[in-house]
Formats: structure tokens, sequence, C-alpha cells
């Protein structure tokens, strides 16, 4: 079997290569480090075995990031193998840096241009192309398949032979080093671009061979290659003046009064149609479709075996929980439809953009926040993408912010417990949701890089692709692999998790059937012990503190043990929410302010285990610990700051709250002014960190 690795900069699509030559769906995003390890599959052509290898995005063989360690690794390493070099057809100046640099570390390359939108100023004459650089050069479109065949069939040939003439300078240039003079050419551009990294793994001195390069080595080499790459493109390509990827819309996207504005009225937007009207649309239509299942083998086993243990098991632990929760799927569906948009169309890396300042100033990088907005998909998957970041403590301190992005698991419980309490208004409730767990995650890290996880400064190259309409064939493909992921989960783990509930909250600790010999039930006993610690946050109530336990295996399971404690029928959600507002249900709660407490407490309070356990594998045992102490902790608190404050509106009215809230805001700032106040007197009296120009300092 042949192995092919397949190398190109983020963001020209080399995922989408992937997917179509083995037929996968793996996950693809209009930005940079979605990839983040290798992943391989095999595919077949002609009889021939390859096995191909999706490497990582990078820009050249000179890493700057975890995941261009990774794929330059694999390069490195990958001596024999050949190499699909993806470029961008738009951007062909940059991709083809990448390329000279792997055709000068001698890699059996075969250059594929991908023509993802083609431009009406632009043609490449892929003939002369191919004769410049010495290796088969094909046209393609990843998305739509065109070229792949001729691109299976350049792979099934002989090594090409290339010769670059600009390596005739550099070995002359090697010359005046005696260190240097038995190096290959390769090794000698690498002294040249003082990459350490590469002389430590050869277990070279590189701080020797660095002393007889020179000074400006570096823009040497780069200017070398951008030299004949522009003399490549001046034989190959007509002139395009405009800059790929810029637009008028940028204008509004990314003003600094205006961007904020419009990524709030995006997220209300795409809210409103998940929660409300489309998706409660659907929601209701899928729910009366399992009834339909569920109801009559239901009517069956109670005409057999009557309304006893056998019922109660099936209409309880197996249909009932997981139905209700089933009955959320389009509004999870609906959700990763709008997001898998927002990332085709481009704006993603606009957001990034928006978000890199308020990032730096808490110690994240501007990659930092496609780490979390993939959190409000699903946090074990954005946990994963944390490792991204080049700095150890970035990338630790990203990792454990994702579980405050409100994954797609908590929609369930937004959904039935707000609406029954807020109606139409639960919109600006979801919507508040989601922005205080972006505020609590900068808050968390602005303290952490303050004390033990201080960051370095990172390197954030950042590009923008053109807007553009995502295709049916991508949309089909994500929707399909999150609904097939949440019907897994859904069951197993969660008709798992329903049946162990539903035994405990059945029968005793002396193990006898609670319906029909009375007494406490186990998870009863539990859930009392534990009552008091929640009191303070205004759901003191023994089954809703049970349903929380719950919720660390998964959070849909929280919907799904209240609605097996209310005894509500399968996917019967408008039940279900009628249900909390009676005093005489299991689980109930006595004001809003309650419900807000309990909506912030499951926002903030320790995801599920598989998003622990993958922390665990991330960042290790020490900061999973403190990292769950801290959710659990910030959980708390927050909720109950929430609680009292909602109670004292309920209870004042508007005015005295607010006002007492005001003045607070106001102390704080003082104290504040005057703390800022004296440190700058400190400062200006030593002038050691001091910018004025004082006359003290002058002598």
């Amino acid at each position: 079997m042949l192995e092919v690795l397949l190398v190109g900069n983020p963001n020209s699509g080399k995922t989408t290569l992937f997917n179509s030559l083995t037929r996968s769906h793996e996950h693809v995003g209009n930005w940079h480090g979605v990839t983040v390890e290798n992943k391989k599959k095999a595919f077949s052509f002609e009889g021939q075995e390859f096995l191909l290898v999706d490497t990582p995005g990078l820009y050249s063989l000179c890493p700057l990031s975890f995941e261009e360690q990774v794929a330059c690794e694999e390069i490195l390493r990958g001596q024999g193998k050949k190499v699909v070099n993806l470029c961008d057809g738009n951007n062909l100046k940059r991709s083809l840096y990448l390329t000279l640099c792997l055709l000068e570390n001698g890699c059996d390359c075969v250059v594929a241009v991908n023509q993802i939108v083609k431009r009406k100023n632009s043609k490449i004459d892929f003939k002369k192309l191919e004769k410049l650089l010495g290796v088969d050069v094909i046209e393609i479109d990843a998305e739509k398949g065109f070229g792949l065949e001729k691109l299976k069939k350049s792979l099934a040939l002989k090594k090409q032979q290339n010769n670059l003439p600009y390596l005739k300078m550099i070995e002359k240039m090697a010359k005046n080093s005696k260190k240097m003079q038995n190096f290959d050419v390769f090794c000698q551009i690498k002294a040249f671009e003082r990459d350490e990294k590469f002389f430590e793994k050869r277990g070279e001195d590189a701080k020797k061979i660095f002393e007889e390069v020179p000074k400006d080595s570096v823009q040497l080499i780069t200017k070398l290659r951008f030299e004949y790459i522009d003399q490549i493109l001046s034989q190959c390509q007509s002139k395009v003046a405009a800059v790929y990827g810029k637009s008028r819309l940028d204008k509004f996207i990314l003003n600094k009064w205006l961007a904020f504005p419009i990524f709030l009225a995006i997220l209300s937007g795409i809210f409103y149609l998940t929660f409300f009207s489309l998706g409660a649309f659907l929601s209701d239509l899928f729910s009366n479709f399992l009834s339909l299942l569920t109801n009559p083998i239901l009517g069956l086993i109670e005409k057999n075996l009557g309304n006893g243990l056998v019922y109660d098991f099936f209409a309880s632990a197996v249909f009932g929980g997981v139905a209700t929760v089933l009955s959320f799927l389009p509004q999870v569906v609906l959700l990763f439809f709008f997001l898998s948009i927002l990332e085709d169309s481009g704006y993603m890396a606009r957001v990034a953009f928006i978000f890199e300042d308020i990032l730096s100033k808490v110690g994240l990088s501007g990659k930092g926040i496609y780490t979390l907005l993939m959190g409000f998909g699903c946090s074990t998957s954005a946990i994963m993408t944390s490792r991204n970041m080049e700095d150890k403590n970035a990338k630790i301190k990203t990792a454990i912010l994702c579980p405050y992005m409100s994954c797609s698991a908590k929609i369930p419980i937004y959904t039935v417990i707000g609406g029954a309490f807020f109606g139409a208004k639960n919109i600006f409730y979801i919507l508040g949701l989601y922005v205080l767990g972006v505020v609590v995650a900068i808050c968390i890290s602005k303290v952490l890089d303050k004390t033990v996880l201080k960051s370095k400064k990172q390197s954030f190259i950042l590009e923008f692709p053109p807007y553009r309409m995502t295709s049916l064939k991508r949309i089909g493909s994500v929707l399909w692999k999150n609904t097939k992921d949440f019907v897994i989960r859904v069951g197993s783990v969660m008709v798992s998790m329903n049946i162990i509930i539903w035994l405990l909250s059945s029968f005793s600790f002396s193990f006898k059937y609670v319906a029909q010999c009375g007494g406490e039930s186990m998870l009863e006993g539990f859930g009392k012990i534990l009552a008091p610690i929640f009191r303070p946050l205004g759901f003191g109530n023994w089954a809703i503190v049970a349903s929380l336990l719950s919720g660390l295996v998964a959070k849909e399971v929280v919907v799904s043990s209240i609605a097996m404690f209310n005894g509500i029928d399968a996917s019967a959600t408008r039940l279900l929410s009628a249900s909390l507002l009676l005093p005489t249900s299991l689980v109930y709660f006595s004001s809003h302010a309650s419900v807000v407490s309990f909506l912030v407490y499951c926002l903030l309070y320790t995801p599920c285990i598989a998003s622990v356990s993958t922390l665990l594998q991330e960042i290790g045992k020490k900061w999973t610990i403190l990292s769950v102490f801290v959710q659990l902790v910030v959980a708390y608190f927050v909720a109950l700051v929430t609680y009292n404050i909602f109670f004292a509106f309920e209870i004042f009215g508007f005015f005295v709250p607010f006002l007492t809230i005001f003045s607070i805001f106001l102390l704080f700032f003082a104290f504040f002014c005057i703390f800022s106040k004296i440190k700058k007197k400190k400062l200006c009296s030593s002038c050691d960190s001091c910018d004025k120009d004082c006359a003290h300092k002058k002598i």
C-alpha cells in the first residue's frame, strides 16, 4: 500500500479533497486549525491501494504552531512517500511558497491546484506551470470531484525530477561555512532559515551553525523563493488586481461600531429560528411522530401485562426520557445547519478577527475563537481543537474554557424549562445564557492569565476567504454526521443512564418496588442528602438535584430524568413543561428566579463525562481536576448571585434592586480608579515602568 501525504495551506480544501477521495465525512471548516492531527484512510484505484494521510495546514516547513509541527514532522520523516500538494488556485503565489519548500526537501510531489472559485480575470497555464516546477500539475475541484481521476493516475507514476534554479545560489552561499559544506541543500536551507528545532532533532548544536550564517539569512531565502514564484507566475498566470477574499461587506462586518451588533443580531436570528418559530414547529411534528410509534407498543404491553412494573419500565426508562430528548432532534439539526452555513460563508474568519483584541487581553489568541465557537456544537470535539495553540498555557486555558460555551446538548433544558415559564420571551433568556457563558469564560481566562497560567505572546496568521454559498452536499454531510452522533448518544448512553435512574428511583435500599410497597427510593435518599446544598440557589428539591447528578453523564439526561420523575409520557414536551408549574410534581419551580438560577447552573457546572475524559487526555490530570473544581465553584457562585438578583426584582420591583446594583457598581469603579492612581504614582516615583518624559528621568 502506497502512503500519500495530503499537504497544503490552511483553508485550501485539503479535508474536502480527503473526503472526496476516500468517501469520508471528516469535519470541514472555512478557517485555520480545523484539522489538528493526521487523519488516515485507504482508497484504491485501478487495483492499486493508497493510504491517504490528511495533515494539518501549514505555510512552510518552519512550523509556528502545534498543528504545523504535526504536519512538518510527518513530511520530514516521509521519505519515499508521495505528496499531494494542494494549492489554492485563487491564491497561487502564497500556495507555491510551500510547494517550493516541499521540492527543496526532495518530496515526490504532485501539485493539485484547487479552483474553489473561478475568477474572471485569472487564468492559469497549467502546462507551463508543470514545466517550470518539474512535477505534475493538475487542475481539480475538490468539492465537485473535477480532475480527481487524473490526480489518481498521477499518483501511480514514478518519482519525477525537478530542478529549482536558485538552489545553486544557496549552495554557493553555504561554501563560506565549514560546517555547512557537508550538508545537503535542504539542511543548508534550514541553517539559513535558523530552524533550531530541526537541528535539535538531528542532535546538532544549532547555535554554533547559526554563528556562520548571515544575520539576514532568513530574508535572503524568502526573497529567493518569492523571486522565483514571481518569475513562474509572470509566465503562467494573468495578473489579478483585486485582493482575493476582499469584499465590500467587510466595511460593515468588520466596522468597530457595527461588528458586535451584527454578530449578536445573527446569533439572535439563529436562536429564534432554532428554538422558536421553525424549530418549535418541526419539534412538535417529530414529537407527534414519536408518539405514533411508542403509544401502540405501550398499549400492547398494558393490555397483556397490566399497568405494573414492566409497563413502568418501558414507559419511563426506555421510551419516556429518550423519546423526550429525541423530540428535540430537529432543533439540534437546525443549529448545526446554521453553524455550517456560517462556517462555509467565510464569516467565521471575520469573527476571529473581531474577537482577536478581546481574547489577546485575557491571555488567548484569535485562534481560540475557533475552539470556543465549536464548543457551541460539542464541548468534546472543541476541546480537541485546542491543540493548535503553540503556547502550552494558552492551550490549557482554551481547553478549560470550552465547557462554558453552551453546547447543543443543553438545548432541551433551555427549551423545556425556559419555555414553561417565559414563553416567547425565552429567546432573550437563551441568548443571555449563551452570552453569559462567553463572559464567564473570558473572566476565568483573565484570572488564570494573571495567576497560574500566564501566556506568552502568540503568532496569529489570519486570512479572509471570500464570501461564498455552501453546497447542499456539504450541508448534508454535516447534518448527517451530527444527527448520527446525536442519535447514537441517545440510543446508547441515554438509554443506559435512564434505566439506571429508573432503577434508583423505583426501588428502595432494601430493593422493594416503591410504587407497590411505598417508602423512599434510593435516588430520593441521595437527593435529600444533597438538596440542602442547593437551597440557597432556589431549587432545593431532591428530584431536581438528582436530575443534575444524572446530567454529569450527558446534559440531555437532565430533561429525560425530569420527564421520568414527573411521570410524563414519551415525547410529550408540552405536558412536561406544564408539569414544572405544578407543586404536586416531583420536579417543580416555585419562582422565575429559581428557574433562571437552575438554567445558569446547568450552563456552567461540570460538563459530560466524555468532555471530562477528553480534558484528561489533552491537558492532564492536575488541570482537569482544577477545571472541574472551578466549574462547580463558579456555577454555584454565579447561580447564587443570579437567584438573589432576580428574587430581589420579583419582591421589590425594578427600581430598588437596580439602584442597589448600580450603587455597588459605582463603589467598585471608584475603588478601581483610586487603586489605578496610586499604582501610577508609585511607578512614576521609580521611573522603572513609566513612559512619561519626567525631568529627573532625563537626568
